[in-house]
């Protein structure tokens, strides 16, 4: 490991204190007020609401939880989505619904999971709050590590919410007397020291520079305006940008870690905090608006109307605003009336960092390279897996989590396999993933493939399909004729080329979501099939047909999308083969035990 910064090293330190917390009290039951009284999850529909309850109770189950929490899955309503502030919205009227006048006195952590992940479809079919992490016995989750970053703050909390995304993770470290605390009225956001780069895809807090130093693990303040995902002018403009300098100081790419060189930072966003009062204001807003006919993003549409600079700019529709636009514009424009003059109080965390693990490319970097993420999470090359000498990566430099690979068979540099069993004649290329997945064929799988393998279940029979790509293709990216279909691009190659291989077809039916939305999401490509093992034979033949321009045909198969694939999902099939895997890992441990 190349040497790292001192504040590197004490976040490293600070997050191996606050894992041994959360360790100590899974399967126990907490003290009162030492953690939370309600852990909310968020799903987008009735079908991902059924897989997190059912993952919830595994890990209730196997005692990887603290118990005496209220675990809750909340499912939005369905119609159009609400984005993560209309889900906010509809989590507190739940509560009420189940509590009544007692959940005001809760202290909550709302977890945003709703999305459908495209950009990480590994984590598609049983959510990105799931995702396992290369570490822990059995394997941590994002939801065990959120879990424990926070684990402080009930203590020193009054009774609200606390707001946060499913897919990053907050890295910090405090002085020994200091503590984060959240019991001021209003709302409170954590703060991070990051590059001018990266917030202009964040939220920007521009705070009075006479209010904080920069020094210490821990300060308070309050913010006079909060941009949305602004540009650098904008930073500028609004006296957002602040000078750190000396050894002591670091941006968020931890370029700077060590320069003597004073840098240009910004403190951006990652959770917020609520008090009760606004969570009870902001329901009575949500009933008197009734059905929402529009998105609402709780960091852009809430904390934009906070602070004393706050203007009802950001609220101005568009020209030739859509329907859809208008009451947008709408909405906000109530969300400010209602929280215009509300307090913004930051906690500016100076040794801090935000990683976000939302895509393939920021998934792979941060398992497998020698990313300070990995540093400061202890991650592991191997993590609760069977993996003999013989099998791997020549430079450990891939990933293997909760997998059973056989003797032989060997790892490229730079890839993650999970939950998957790899056969002794299988070679997996540089940069791929493959998750959930049997392979027991010789077989090259080449470089940056991503390959991942569903259970589903059709007629009340359980069928697999396995859907493969380039880690690099764009499944969000769709096209609206299918003259238009050439611009997709299938690992490197267009879309109507694959298909031209695969001997599919090309029309409106190729498409599950009809004429609306056309795009590697909903094309029918991927073959269904009886076992788990042809699933994936015939979906890396497909990937094999394109890379060197020959015919393999598709005809005979029913095919799915992979937006068809996640509604038919069978979560307990899923789940059954992950625990399978477990059970052998442990069983071959208790084995070399006793050889020795």
């Amino acid at each position: 490991m190349p040497a790292v910064g001192e504040r590197s090293a004490a976040r490293r330190e600070a997050t191996g204190r606050r894992l041994e917390r959360l360790a100590a009290l899974r399967g126990r039951a907490a003290l009162p007020g030492q953690f939370w009284d309600v852990v909310a999850v968020t799903a987008a529909d009735a079908e991902q609401g059924r897989a997190y309850r059912r993952q919830l109770a595994e890990k209730l189950r196997g005692k990887e939880l603290p118990l005496g929490t209220r675990y809750h899955v909340f499912v939005d309503p369905p119609g159009r989505k609400m984005g993560n502030g209309g889900s906010t919205l509809h989590v507190l009227r739940c509560l009420e619904d189940l509590y009544g006048d007692k959940w005001t006195s809760f202290i909550v952590l709302l977890i945003h999971s709703g999305g459908y992940s495209q950009r990480l479809p590994n984590a598609s079919a049983l959510g990105k709050i799931f995702t396992a992490l290369p570490f822990g016995e059995p394997v941590y989750q994002m939801l065990d590590l959120k879990l424990a970053m926070y684990i402080d703050f009930p203590a020193h909390m009054k009774p609200g919410v606390l707001v946060t995304c499913s897919d990053d993770i907050e890295l910090y470290s405090t002085g020994l007397t200091e503590t984060i605390t959240f019991d001021r009225p209003g709302f409170t956001a954590l703060a991070h020291p990051s590059d001018l780069t990266v917030g202009t895809t964040h939220g920007v807090f521009v705070l009075d520079p006479s209010s904080f130093s920069g020094e210490g693990g821990v300060e308070y303040t309050s913010c006079r305006h909060f941009l949305h995902k602004p540009d650098v002018e904008t930073m500028r403009r609004c006296g957002a940008v602040c000078l750190r300098g000396g050894s002591s100081q670091q941006n968020s790419s931890g370029d700077h870690s060590d320069s003597d060189v004073g840098w240009e930072c910004v403190y951006t966003d990652s959770v917020f905090y609520m008090d009760h009062s606004i969570a009870e204001q902001l329901l009575t807003l949500y009933k008197q608006m009734g059905t929402l006919c529009c998105e609402i993003d709780a960091y852009g549409d809430f904390l934009q109307a906070l602070g004393s600079g706050a203007t009802q700019d950001y609220t101005k529709p568009t020209t030739n605003a859509t329907e859809e636009e208008s009451q947008s514009v709408e909405v906000r424009q109530k969300l400010y009336s209602l929280l215009k003059g509300t307090a913004l109080n930051v906690i500016v965390l100076n040794n801090s960092k935000f990683y976000h693990i939302g895509t393939t490319q920021e998934y792979l970097f941060h398992f497998t390279s020698e990313s300070k993420l990995k540093f400061e999470l202890d991650l592991l090359p191997v993590a609760f897996s069977s993996f003999s000498e013989s099998a791997g990566s020549s430079d450990h430099s891939a990933t293997v989590i909760q997998s059973v690979l056989e003797p032989g068979c060997s790892v490229g540099p730079g890839s993650v396999i999970e939950y998957s069993r790899v056969g002794p004649e299988v070679s997996v290329g540089k940069n791929s993933i493959i998750s959930g997945s049997h392979i027991n064929l010789k077989i090259d799988i080449p470089s940056n493939c991503f390959l991942s393998s569903l259970s589903i279940r059709m007629n009340d029979q359980v069928k697999y399909v396995s859907m493969v790509f380039g880690v690099e293709d764009d499944l969000k990216r769709s096209v609206k004729s299918l003259s238009d279909l050439h611009s997709l691009r299938f690992f490197g190659a267009s879309l109507p080329e694959c298909l031209g291989r695969w001997a599919v077809q090309v029309s409106d039916q190729l498409f599950s979501s009809g004429s609306t939305r056309l795009g590697l999401w909903t094309a029918r490509i991927f073959p269904v099939c009886s076992t788990l093992i042809k699933s994936v034979e015939m979906s890396l033949k497909m990937l094999n047909s394109v890379q060197h321009a020959s015919a393999f045909t598709l005809n005979g198969f029913k095919l799915l999308s992979v937006e068809e694939m996640l509604a038919y999902k069978d979560v307990e099939d899923m789940l059954k083969f992950r625990r399978q895997i477990y059970d052998e890992i442990c069983l071959q441990r208790g084995k070399e035990k006793s050889d020795l």
